[in-house]
């Protein structure tokens, strides 16, 4: 992405760094096509017609229309571009999340719109692929969200809740994902394809963590059944520190999180993580530069054929 991002610094310079739809519309412009339209359906960048005052564009080769919306996550809103860019403004702001109630009183859509919005948010940040494998120091560990736990042991009782895995390169990026099972296989094979071999690995006394050193660099633990979290440099407080925020923004935001749209939420708190050390115009010009995409309310709503209940947080 190369295309310059306007600066501003709290929400009074947001508003006058957008102060009107068009200003939204050629920003996006700028971002998504940094200059040489293409067309969204036959990808020619050979002619491109501006008509309607510039809103439409129409291309010379397949003869279709087109506007910057298509194939994005604002395609088929009926909400203009300034309340959808306040929306990403203030997603990206709330480091706990924040609630469709909320967003619906801050931007002034109903809460179904405002909850259908944020999902769309979450869809366009969502974690593809590193650009380079997590290295260095590596901690990895899992977490149960929801429900209640009975019994003391790791994963007893887990059957209501969702387990999570996640990776966290210190100083660096975290990836996380649910999980079905936290067993060796599961846990190994993700940090196989997620951690550069040279990597350092910390973990905690898990036994699905043994013999890590045959694969990384080496495998240090802490021995958590013990109260050892500490030692030197050995832990997973960084790892944790994530779960720990995760979890805020679960109780503390949302509530409640369905197993099915869980991975979405993670989505979220990564890319918060992800992208804490660039400012709020290159963070906005970044989810921007990943809005392409579509996802229905349908899409978002449906579970074995049949549609969910209401959305409620």
């Amino acid at each position: 992405m190369t295309a310059k991002n306007p600066k501003f610094n709290g929400l009074i310079d947001f508003h006058n760094a957008f102060p009107d739809e068009r200003a939204c519309r050629l920003h996006f412009e700028r971002i998504r096509w940094n200059g040489q339209i293409a067309c969204v359906h036959c990808g020619s960048m050979r002619k491109i017609y501006r008509i309607n005052e510039g809103k439409l564009f129409r291309c010379a080769d397949c003869d279709k229309q087109f506007t910057v919306r298509l194939k994005t996550i604002f395609e088929d809103s009926a909400l203009p571009l300034r309340k959808w860019f306040m929306a990403i403004y203030i997603f990206m702001a709330h480091k706990k999340g924040i609630s469709s109630v909320q967003l619906s009183k801050d931007i002034q859509v109903t809460q179904k719109t405002a909850w259908f919005m944020l999902h769309r948010i979450r869809y366009a940040v969502r974690t593809r692929k590193l650009d380079k494998p997590l290295n260095g120091i590596v901690e990895a560990d899992e977490t149960y969200v929801g429900g209640k736990m009975h019994g003391g042991k790791r994963g007893t009782g887990a059957e209501k809740k969702t387990i999570v895995f996640g990776i966290i390169e210190r100083k660096g990026k975290v990836v996380a994902r649910t999980i079905k099972h936290a067993d060796k296989k599961t846990l190994q094979g993700i940090m196989r394809e997620q951690v550069s071999r040279d990597a350092i690995v910390m973990t905690d006394d898990n036994p699905a963590y043994r013999d890590l050193e045959e694969t990384f660099d080496s495998h240090e633990s802490v021995n958590h059944s013990k109260k050892e979290y500490v030692r030197g440099d050995v832990h997973v407080n960084n790892i944790e520190s994530f779960w720990a925020l995760f979890k805020r923004g679960y109780h503390g935001t949302y509530h409640w999180m369905s197993p099915k749209h869980m991975d979405k939420y993670i989505d979220e708190f990564e890319f918060r993580l992800n992208s804490k050390d660039i400012t709020d115009p290159s963070r906005l010009g970044l989810m921007l530069n990943h809005a392409e995409g579509r996802m229905t309310y349908k899409q978002l709503i449906r579970k074995n054929g049949r549609m969910n209940n209401q959305p409620i947080s």
